[in-house]
């Protein structure tokens, strides 16, 4: 095979790959699926702003109380989960719901929602983060590499960096107290402490039932929506409110799983070895052009020099 033989079959090797990822790219992929995972269904119409489940989470997680402890100072203005507070709850102005205007405001829990197809897990490039059998989005620091990917990939902006500690740093957010609920009968500490039971814990199936039940009972309580139902392809953590969930401070998203777009591209990019084999044709034509000018400008000496000796 001569070299402009071996540059034509390889060009269009190249091309048939990158077209075959291309195509794999396009492929729509099945919607994310409930596999038979844990789940948390939390009535924000049933929450009194108690604190209880801060309280619990923070000595479950060996976690420091807050610095003005639980009282309502930390109402005065929105918070979001830190590497020391996995949970936080705050409170909006406003009855939970029309049915509920004897009660002057709304509060609503925050912790990691445990997607179903976890951006954060995706993004995490040596395993670090990964999705438990039982729908815990847990992490193993030995594996961490300290990139921080994951908190740019989260949609709720959850996972938190240890900024402070010099020299062994971890990511840091609800583990969905994995120990404890991977044992017959245990619960997230919050759930467990939670005195109004305005947290209910069990199957991700069951406590959705459950959400739909409520709403179907009584539709003067709450609007028709069940926040993480179907948000970023799905939750393991499910919201009822008597009111718009944007106006009490939940970020409105799309169904899509997050990961798919950055997956698509990457495997439109690789797959089928698509980038290195283009990468390799590429500089095979660069060194072969130069190549050529090489031998047709020593020809051309090699000609003027038999001339000369003429």
């Amino acid at each position: 095979m001569n070299r402009r033989t071996f540059m034509k079959t390889s060009s269009g090797a190249a091309l048939g790959y990158l077209a075959t990822a291309a195509t794999a790219a396009d492929s729509p992929r099945s919607a994310t699926k409930d596999d038979g995972g844990l789940g948390c269904l939390v009535d924000t119409t049933l929450c009194v702003g108690c604190r209880e489940c801060e309280k619990a989470c923070n000595a479950a997680n060996s976690n420091p109380a807050p610095a003005g402890g639980y009282g309502e100072q930390a109402f005065l203005k929105p918070r979001r989960p830190s590497s020391a507070t996995f949970t936080v709850v705050n409170r909006y102005p406003g009855a939970p719901s029309p049915a509920q205007q004897d009660r002057p405001d709304t509060f609503a829990k925050f912790q990691c929602m445990h997607c179903l197809d976890p951006a954060c897990v995706s993004a995490c490039i040596v395993g670090a983060l990964t999705r438990a059998e039982n729908g815990a989005v847990i992490y193993d620091l030995d594996k961490c590499i300290g990139c921080r990917y994951c908190l740019v990939a989260c949609p709720f902006q959850i996972p938190a960096y240890e900024y402070e500690v010099a020299l062994t740093p971890r990511v840091r957010k609800c583990f969905y107290c994995f120990e404890r609920i991977s044992e017959a009968g245990g619960q997230p500490a919050c759930a467990a402490a939670c005195p109004r039971e305005a947290i209910v814990f069990g199957k991700r199936a069951d406590v959705l039932k459950l959400a739909k039940k409520r709403i179907e009972q009584n539709p003067a309580r709450y609007v028709d929506h069940i926040y993480g139902e179907h948000e970023v392809g799905g939750t393991a953590w499910l919201y009822l409110a008597g009111r718009p969930f944007d106006e009490i401070g939940f970020v409105t998203l799309g169904e899509e799983p997050v990961p798919r777009l950055s997956e698509s591209i990457q495997h439109g990019i690789f797959k089928y070895f698509a980038a290195p084999i283009g990468l390799y044709v590429v500089l095979g034509g660069i060194m072969w052009a130069a190549g050529r000018r090489g031998r047709v400008k020593q020809s051309s000496e090699t000609e003027a020099a038999a001339k000369e000796g003429k």
